[in-house]
């Protein structure tokens, strides 16, 4: 049987996220599902707190414009331990003002994700 999770859809997509780097973990930040994008992004504030080590990549092209951006590995938690990826590609964008972004690589790969917004809920559903 597929394991189904539910999350609160207040407003915008938003799941509660954690990410983890060797001892550090970050507090649970309300990540946005950003069905356009096609990573994890997050801002460089995240990454200079965890203290992890970033590798240069090209130039990127997002909603925002061109932008450097570079990228880490990355244990990321998503709600209460229930969904866990380990060692996993994060690109991080050098704009603070940027939420942290939940891209379709690997979210939309493993789940088929449902936005109930009359019933104000986030279904995700293992694909």
């Amino acid at each position: 049987m597929k394991k189904t999770y539910r999350f609160p859809y207040v407003h915008y997509p938003l799941l509660p996220v954690q990410f983890h780097h060797k001892d550090r973990k970050t507090p649970v930040i309300a990540a946005l599902v950003d069905s356009g994008g096609d990573s994890v992004v997050i801002p460089r504030a995240i990454a200079d707190y965890l203290g992890v080590e970033i590798e240069r990549t090209e130039t990127a092209k997002t909603a925002a414009g061109f932008t450097s951006i570079e990228k880490t590995k990355l244990k990321m938690v998503i709600g209460k331990n229930e969904i866990i990826y380990e060692d996993m590609d994060v690109f991080v964008i050098n704009n603070n003002d940027m939420p942290v972004l939940l891209g379709r690589e690997p979210l939309f790969e493993d789940f088929e994700i449902t936005f109930r917004k009359k019933k104000k809920e986030i279904v995700l559903t293992e694909a």
